[in-house]
């Protein structure tokens, strides 16, 4: 599963990019993605340890960062979109897509890491 999270941590970093370069580097709040993914990609790496007891730990550190920032990230789309209908307008698209697709790769993550978890505990490897 650590593998499977340096992927994430690519993409994660790919999209807080695109955003940020997409805006036309106006909006530093677009890197958002690429902070989290940097943080998933450093205790991704941490956790290819031959040491079980690392790995469970940082693999554990990364399911809570996902998780936090899935919240975080629904809670973001459902404040912008209030205060856009506040103000009679719609939310800002590019920046709506990319809220988006950050709250899709990281609930898919999280599902992904909670699957593998079970399957562990399951097969006694815990």
């Amino acid at each position: 599963m650590a593998k499977v999270t340096l992927v994430f941590a690519l993409l994660l970093a790919v999209l807080g990019l695109a955003g940020y370069l997409g805006t036309g580097s106006l909006h530093p709040t677009a890197l958002i993605p690429t902070w989290i993914g940097l943080a998933l990609g450093l205790f991704g790496f941490l956790a290819i340890s031959p040491n079980e007891g690392h790995r469970k730990l940082f693999m554990h550190v990364n399911v809570t960062i996902a998780l936090l920032a899935w919240i975080g990230t629904c809670v973001e789309i459902t404040r912008s979109t209030i205060a856009a209908h506040a103000l009679g307008k719609s939310p800002d698209p590019i920046a709506m897509y990319s809220k988006q697709a950050l709250a899709l790769i990281l609930i898919i993550y999280v599902l992904l890491c909670i699957r593998s978890f079970v399957a562990a505990r399951r097969s006694g490897k815990v």
